[in-house]
This record gives C-alpha cells, structure tokens and sequence, in this order.
C-alpha cells in the first residue's frame, strides 16, 4: 500500500490552487524524481531537459510515434550533393510573442548552438553552416561527408528567435557548468505546441497550449503542470490517489504492485539508453582516490579486474527487478554495433580472476576510491552504485559513494572533476556516432569528447572512429565502427552495465504513447 505523507499533502496542495484546476480545459498533471536543468534550449544536452523543452521548442525535423523522421519547421529536405543539404521552411509559423519565424533564425539558432557553452555544439558542428539562400530554403554546407547528417539535425537543434534572444541578451547559451544564468533559465520563446507559463525549478514548471501552433493535436491537453517529487513512495501514492496523472520513472520495485493497481497502468518498452562506469584515465593521480603518484585506472588489469567483479544478474533481478537487459555494449541499442555478438558480449562475473588481476597489477591490498553518482537520473542509479560499492569490496576496492542530484551531478562531470562516475547516453539515435564523437573520443574543440568524463586516449579508436563519421559507404562505416566498438571494449576503457527497460505509470484514464528515447510527447496525449 502507498502510504499518505506530509510530502503528498504538499503535492495536492499545489495541484488545488487554481494553477491547475480548471473546469473545461484537460490538465496533465505529471512528476519525476528528477527536473529539467535549464530553460535554455542549447545549453544542456539531457534527455528530460530536452523532453521539456521539446513541448516548446522545434527543430527543423522531428521524430514521430516510432521515430521516424517527421517534417517540423521544415517541410522538405533533400542532399543536393555530397556536401550540401536544402531545407524547405514552413512558412506562416509564428514564435509565442507573434513574431514570424524566418530564414534568420535557423541560421542564428544553429550558429548560437555551436558555442562554447552549448552541450549540442558536437551536432550543430555535424550539420555544417547554415546559408539563407530565400526567404523559405536553408542550405547547409558541409566540411566533410556526414553519413548520419539527418540524426544530428533531428537531435534535435532547436529553433529560437533571434530577435528575442537579442532583446533579453541570451545570443550565448548559459554556461551552466559554472552556475551561470540568464532570462533564458526561466523563460522561453519557441514555435512550438505549448507556451511556458511558469517555472519554478525544483517546484513545479507550468505551461498552456499553444494557440497558434501550425500543427494538429491528436490529444486533448490544453494545460502542463509538472512537479519534481523526488521520493519514489511519495510520487507513487500521488498517482494512485489521483492527484497526477503521470508517472516518468516508477521504482521498478513497485511495478509489479502497480499493474494490479485500481485505476492505474503500466505502459512499458525498451529504452535506447546504456548505463556505464567510467573512470578517470587521464591523470597521473586520481583526485578522489587513496593511490599516491599514480593512477590504478590506467592499467588494464585494474579495470578489467572491476568489471569481472560486478554481479550482473544480481543487479538485474534483485535492483532492477528484471527491468534491464545486461550488455557488454556500449551504443544506446544493439542496433548501433549492427547487433556484433562480439561487442555485446560481457565479460563474466570472475571474483577470482578479479582478484588475481587486481594482486599482477599491484593492488592486493586493494585502494579508496570515490564514485560520482546521481541521485535522480536513471533508474535506482544511486542504489546501483551501492551495490557496486558492495561488490568492489570484494577484490578491497574501498568505494566511497558520492550520490547527488542531476543539477549538481552534471556540472561536476563537466568539468572533469571526477574520478569514477555512472553515466547513462540514449535517446532517438541508434547510430554509434551518437556515442563516438561526443562520449568517447577525447575532448576536443567543437564538443568533441565533451561528456569524455575520464578523458579516455585511445589513438586507435581515435582513428577508427574519425573515419567512420565521414565515410559515405554503408558497407566500409560498418566494418569501421565494429572495429571501432571492439577495440575500446577491448581495452574496458568504461564498465558497461544495462540497458534500462523503461516502465511508465500512468492513470487509467490517461492515453500516452511509449517511445523508446523515454519522450513523453504531450500533443499526443488524451484524457478521458
């Protein structure tokens, strides 16, 4: 049984004022343990912050229920050669404050998501420049051939108004990192099907139809009430008594219960998302960790003798309630090492291995180390690092779990400053480059190896994967990106754990459509 908490009192408090009750008008009342990050649509490559922002802001091209590639601001497209690709703009189409959308601001907006401090400069970079050529066609000019050109712009590069980001100095994504904010943190301005209303991090965040919007709604929401409920209990008990009518990220402990639940459901699928430790295998000396004037992780007896110690099927069926598919891979699905047995092969749970590898590297003794971890991102990532914790003990690896949330986490990561870190990369792209360029080749200008927590160097891999973002023949990429994939699994330069399976909950009288980047797509949602 749910239990009635001071916390759920809070939450239907908020829910009564007249924020969210309307007579007539059809609410979504929904909550996660987590909440977006920014505003800002070019500052933080994350997939609830995308999610959110995706209800206001369009890209050229979107994905629809199956992923698939959808006209958005674009209504046409076509490679006109190696290095160039036309766009056909919507015409007619309107940002919230009523201004038009034009030519100008693809081009600014694509520009704007190049910077410094945008998380989507590795794909804004994919894309090439942007050129006006007329007042409806956008033409974009390649360096090099991009086999997967149509992935990066439907990651998607959100459209912003160029006059308004010039009006309210936000022409440069926030720095978020470094705590920087600015208009752009708590406002917004798309093209989109909902306007924002209100934000309130960590409290609720707040929006209402768009009344202009050039596209058809298939459901029936005419307002968004989003609230941050961080415990798993107290956001369960909210659903079931009514008070939301969504459920992101149920535990899966309580799934079972669920699906026998009174006026509730469970729509579920695979996600496109794997799950890793990665570790620092850059410094000469950890920054958290015991081992004085060397590093452990730069020796491949020490990884691998960690990655023999992880009980996958415990994690599996005991934390994750059989709501994860164990992998050796390292791409969001299997699909993106074309399904190579060889790739997603693990390596087998080996205590004594494990620990005659840790003894030939020098650690009998074992070492302290501490594992970066959040606390309301992926599912149970904080219970996952404690039984990883647990589990290390075993070969004397003494970790220290240093469990925060998502708005800390992140910024930490992003600026190296770690030693051992979870990490999870998925969303609509299946492709290996989606992993190649941003997450595990070493950083570099442009976004290049910009979640590169550990700051990985493999020349090998390095070279291999440089030349499978440009090569144009399927047949030669394919070869380049298994070779690829096969040597930095070989060389265990991340631990991987899972794919998350990923079980939404929702009220009876809600109808959603599942996708697997775990989009919740409101236009398509209806209340009954």
């Amino acid at each position: 049984m749910f239990q009635l908490s001071f916390g759920r009192l809070v939450i239907a408090g908020l829910f009564a004022v007249g924020l969210l009750a309307s007579a007539q008008a059809k609410t979504l009342r929904w909550a996660s343990a987590g909440d977006p990050q920014t505003m800002d649509p070019h500052s933080q490559l994350e997939s609830m912050t995308n999610m959110m922002n995706g209800q206001v802001y369009e890209g050229l091209v979107g994905r629809g229920k199956k992923l698939e590639f959808v006209p958005a601001l674009a209504t046409s497209w076509q490679q006109t050669g190696p290095l160039t690709w036309r766009f056909t703009l919507r015409q007619g189409v309107k940002f919230h404050d009523g201004t038009p959308l034009t030519v100008d601001d693809v081009v600014f907006s694509i520009q704007r998501a190049k910077e410094p401090t945008s998380n989507f400069a590795v794909y804004a970079n994919a894309v090439g420049t942007p050129v006006a050529i007329d007042r409806e066609t956008v033409e974009f000019r390649l360096a090099k051939v991009n086999p997967v050109f149509l992935e990066h712009i439907a990651v998607p590069l959100w459209i912003m108004s160029r006059a308004w980001c010039e009006k309210h100095r936000v022409t440069r994504p926030l720095d978020f990192k470094n705590k920087e904010e600015s208009h752009a943190s708590f406002h917004a301005n798309g093209t989109g099907p909902y306007m924002l209303v209100n934000r309130q991090p960590g409290i609720r965040t707040t929006y209402k139809r768009n009344p202009a919007w050039w596209g058809r709604h298939e459901g029936n929401v005419e307002e968004i009430g989003y609230t941050q409920i961080a415990n798993d209990a107290t956001r369960l008990a909210a659903l079931v008594s009514g008070e939301i009518d969504f459920v992101l990220d149920p535990s899966p402990r309580d799934v079972p219960r669920l699906r026998n639940t009174e006026g509730v459901k469970i729509v579920d699928g695979p996600e496109n998302r794997i799950v890793f430790i990665g570790m620092d295998q850059h410094r000469d000396e950890l920054l958290h960790g015991s081992v004085k004037g060397r590093n452990p992780f730069k020796d491949l007896r020490v990884r691998q003798a960690l990655y023999h110690a992880v009980d996958i099927e415990t994690l599996r069926s005991r934390l994750m309630s059989g709501l994860a598919v164990p992998t050796g891979g390292l791409t969001p699905s299997p699909l993106g090492a074309f399904n190579d047995p060889q790739v997603e092969a693990r390596l087998p749970f080996d205590l004594p291995r494990a620990r005659s590898l840790m003894a030939a590297a020098g650690y009998a003794d074992g070492f302290e180390v501490t594992l970066d971890c959040p606390n309301n991102r992926y599912i149970n990532d904080e219970e996952i690092c404690i039984a990883l914790a647990a589990m290390w003990a075993q070969i004397k690896v003494r970790v220290r779990v240093n469990a925060m949330p998502r708005a800390t986490y992140f910024p930490k990561g992003e600026k190296f400053d770690t030693s051992m870190y979870m990490l999870g990369w998925g969303g609509a792209v299946t492709d290996a480059e989606t992993v190649f360029t941003p997450l595990l080749r070493f950083p570099a200008p442009g976004g290049v190896g910009v979640f590169n927590w550990g700051r990985v160097k493999n020349e090998k891999f390095e070279a291999l994967a440089v030349a499978s973002s440009s090569e144009a023949d399927p047949k030669k990429r394919e070869e380049l990106v298994r070779a690829a994939l096969r040597e930095y699994a070989a060389q265990v330069h991340v631990i991987p754990l899972h794919r998350q399976m990923i079980p939404w909950a929702v009220r009876r009288n809600v109808e959603v459509v599942h996708r697997a980047d775990n989009w919740l797509e409101v236009p398509w949602v209806v209340i009954k």
